[in-house]
């Protein structure tokens, strides 16, 4: 099963990929592999649910107060962070917007389940993913700034039922293992003419539902791991990856002016011949 140290330096790695557009099942293999932890150990499988969970708390933590105000539950009426101009053009994000952009990766990923985990986690499809996923951002990033495409949504509020749509269905190439959810959101929301801030603002909002239903499906059929000498594994497993996950949140939001979506896909590389090095030779 693995030491705390495992633990510790898993939650490490879950908490620091889980919400960037680098592939966090990518660095998840590749630390395995790295650690000498069988990747298919069912025990294994259901950690990473685990420290899953904890990365999504301290999401679901970040964006309280927004949670909240999808559901007129909350008293503050603008968005998060720096993100808010608080200029949304009479329009203001709800719970429609939401489901339009979570919706159809999750009807996807319901209907390609099986093929999914069958061979979308084979070392060749995330290899490859990892670079395809890289060069779609520089891409998306490039196109934006040539002014090929125009921002018309400055701020999570601008987005439109559309936008939010074609976010959603860009979402769906996160299904291929190893392309990274919030890369694929974050670079799509550029691509449909929000602004890399509105883009990563809305991508991380509706990583807390996506993430909450694919892990609590999986957690159906694993719960019984968490059990006997395992426990501790899983509870500082859970901790770190809870904490670490909240400090880069926190500091994205902050610094995101100053990391483009191009410095990720060059990680991504770097990351793919790692991968190829260390997992796949």
């Amino acid at each position: 099963m693995g030491d705390i140290i495992h633990a510790i330096i898993l939650g490490i790695v879950e908490g620091l990929t889980e919400f960037l557009p680098v592939s966090s099942s990518g660095h998840m293999i590749l630390t395995n592999k790295l650690l000498g932890i069988a990747a298919d150990d069912q025990a294994i499988v259901t950690f990473e649910i685990v420290i899953q969970l904890g990365a999504i708390l301290a999401m679901a933590i970040v964006y309280w107060d927004r949670i909240l105000d999808l559901f007129g539950l909350s008293r503050k009426t603008k968005s998060l962070g720096t993100f808010s101009s608080g200029k949304h053009k009479g329009r203001k994000l709800n719970l429609i917007h939401v489901a339009l952009g979570i919706v159809p990766a999750m009807l996807l990923a319901f209907l390609l389940k099986d093929i999914i985990k069958g061979e979308g986690f084979n070392q060749t499809p995330v290899l490859i993913s990892l670079v395809v996923g890289g060069i779609y951002m520089i891409a998306a990033e490039r196109l934006q700034k040539s002014r090929r495409i125009k921002v018309v949504s400055e701020t999570m509020d601008d987005i439109s039922y559309k936008q939010a749509l074609g976010i959603g269905l860009l979402q769906c190439l996160s299904l291929w293992p190893g392309f990274s959810r919030s890369g694929s959101t974050i670079a799509g929301g550029m691509l449909t003419g929000t602004s890399y801030k509105a883009a990563a603002d809305f991508s991380f909002l509706m990583a807390i539902p996506i993430m909450v239903a694919a892990t609590g499906y999986e957690m159906l059929d694993n719960y019984k791991m968490i059990e006997g000498d395992n426990l501790m594994f899983f509870i500082v497993g859970f901790l770190v990856s809870f904490v670490v996950a909240w400090l880069v949140i926190v500091l994205f939001l902050r610094f995101i002016q100053k990391v483009r979506l191009t410095h990720f896909a060059i990680y991504r590389f770097v990351l793919a011949a790692l991968f190829w090095l260390f997992v796949m030779s």
